[in-house]
């Protein structure tokens, strides 16, 4: 049996809930819909750490975050760690890089065998975040400016990006096909959209009526109603220092649904690309997103957070010369895309892996032949936070745990929107025991509140020694010479995420200001 390429497509933080094919009844997603129809759909799928670099190193390496010490979004992903490109390359594959992976450290290739395009964001140490410091450090300079400052534009850098990234895709399949030599591919090409700022093109934008947009389901918690983690993120993000409206947040979900629009309309283009060059029988697709977006539910915005609309997300899994789809209800998560990608390329063979991966191959449950492990375990320690976080999803129950302070267990059956807290109850006693002695099988919270601390300080003592600021060795991935300079090299609002990627939105809109 020939053995099939694979074509991993990614968004980034788009949440599960804002797709058509998992019910949304506004957003528009033709391209994505028709991909459902042929796929095996997950609706209980996670990311394993609801922010970029860490979801995507677990995704690749098959591996917990902990596991390969991927903290946050400056966490290096050592050389000496195995990912499915080094599995998939003693196969016979070839693996292309086009657009975003968030790679930091000196190797920025990790078994792909050529990139398209240089990466979004920084590659170096420039965000690690500082737990000394409490809640409110945020080394990117996230705030809720990328809310207040919501709404319509001709360019922003994240278009550049994404369009420089859908053309260089097309192309290298073109190439691919040309070459009757070609071993099979896997092939990521990976978006940058609908991740914040909410900036969406006048014709993306048009395609909603403003007074169509839905407003959040759960209303903002009240202050002194909050968990914990949540309380955190509210100081991190700024929400005592920003007065979003209800326009305001109108506005950003409007301009998110433009950006969803945007990615279908590339997927859709890169379908017809694989259609017309007869590359589409024989390969694997797979559609997916490396964490959500909290869109204003609860009051909270963007991911950092176990809540549903932050950790799940969406999950298509296209076999070649499948015509009908499959939902599938299990609770499955990003980790398990390596067995499971692994065992299509080796023709369910498999080949020896290096340790042992914590994922499970979907197979079973894509065919129906068998079931799954139907759990999730996902993690946070990123900035916002100042403890270690993980959540267990099994079966119908969530636990969450925040190391020193309360625990949260929810019924996700009876309580999909996560409002009533049963940890304590005696009715879910035995419920809540089995899955806290599950969450903390593998994973000491004091080993890791240590370690993580040990690795915040040795990380910030190398960047902030390493040369003054636009001179430093940044370890970018190199493919224009200028891609040093290109896009987000930086840390703090001065020179992060927040300030360059408003100085390129045209036209330019001044930043929102914060109260007193």
């Amino acid at each position: 049996m020939k053995r099939p390429n694979i074509l991993l497509l990614m968004a980034d933080q788009m949440a599960a809930s804002a797709l058509p094919a998992y019910g949304h009844e506004v957003v528009k997603a033709p391209n994505l819909e028709r991909l459902a129809e042929r796929s095996a759909v997950f609706t209980s799928a996670y990311c394993n750490f609801p922010i970029c670099a860490p979801s995507r190193y677990s995704m690749l390496s098959g591996r917990l975050p902990h596991s390969i010490e991927a903290w946050d979004n400056a966490a290096e992903l050592t050389a000496s760690t195995p990912l499915l490109t080094h599995y998939l390359k003693s196969l016979g594959y070839r693996s292309i890089l086009c657009g975003k992976m968030h790679f930091v450290g000196p190797d920025q290739l990790h078994g792909f065998d050529e990139r398209l395009i240089t990466d979004i964001y920084p590659a170096d140490f420039a965000w690690v975040p500082d737990w000394t410091e409490g809640p409110r450090n945020a080394p990117s300079g996230v705030s809720l400016r990328g809310v207040l400052e919501a709404g319509e534009c001709v360019r922003s850098l994240q278009i550049d990006y994404d369009d420089e990234t859908e053309h260089l895709a097309h192309q290298k399949l073109f190439d691919l096909a040309r070459d009757p030599q070609r071993p099979p591919f896997f092939m990521a090409v990976s978006f940058s959209h609908p991740h914040s700022p909410f900036t969406a093109s006048s014709e993306h934008w048009n395609r909603y009526r403003h007074e169509d947009i839905d407003l959040p389901r759960v209303s903002p918690i009240p202050f002194d109603e909050l968990d914990v983690h949540s309380l955190w993120l509210y100081q991190q993000h700024g929400r005592d220092r920003f007065e979003v409206t209800e326009a305001h947040v109108r506005n950003a979900r409007h301009a998110y649904y433009g950006m969803i629009s945007y990615v279908d309309d590339k997927v859709g283009r890169i379908m017809k690309t694989l259609h017309d060059t007869g590359l589409d029988g024989d390969t694997l697709i797979v559609f997916t997103s490396d964490h959500g977006e909290m869109l204003g539910e609860r009051g909270m915005w963007y991911k950092q957070t176990f809540f549903e609309d932050s950790a799940r997300v969406p999950l298509m899994i296209r076999e070649p010369g499948n015509a009908r789809g499959r939902r599938v209800d299990s609770v499955v998560s990003l980790v398990d895309l390596f067995p499971t990608l692994l065992a299509a390329a080796s023709d369910g063979a498999g080949t020896n892996v290096v340790g042992k991966l914590d994922g499970a191959s979907l197979d079973p449950l894509m065919t129906g032949r068998g079931a799954g492990s139907d759990i999730a375990i996902s993690e946070y320690s990123d900035m916002g936070v100042c403890a270690p976080c993980r959540m267990v999803r099994r079966g119908r129950f969530k636990y969450i745990y925040t190391h020193g302070h309360e625990a949260q267990l929810f019924d996700l059956e009876a309580d999909p929107l996560e409002l009533r807290n049963l940890s304590g109850e005696a009715a879910h006693a035995a419920d809540e025991e089995s899955l806290r002695a599950r969450l903390l099988q593998d994973w000491d919270p004091d080993r890791m509140h240590a370690r993580i601390l040990e690795s915040q300080a040795a990380r910030r003592l190398i960047y902030e020694t390493s040369g003054k600021p636009g001179a430093r060795n940044n370890w970018s991935y190199i493919v224009r010479p200028d891609d040093a300079r290109r896009f987000v090299r930086g840390g703090g609002d001065a020179e992060g995420t927040v300030a360059v990627k408003g100085r390129a939105r045209f036209p330019y809109v001044p930043p929102a200001p914060a109260k007193g």
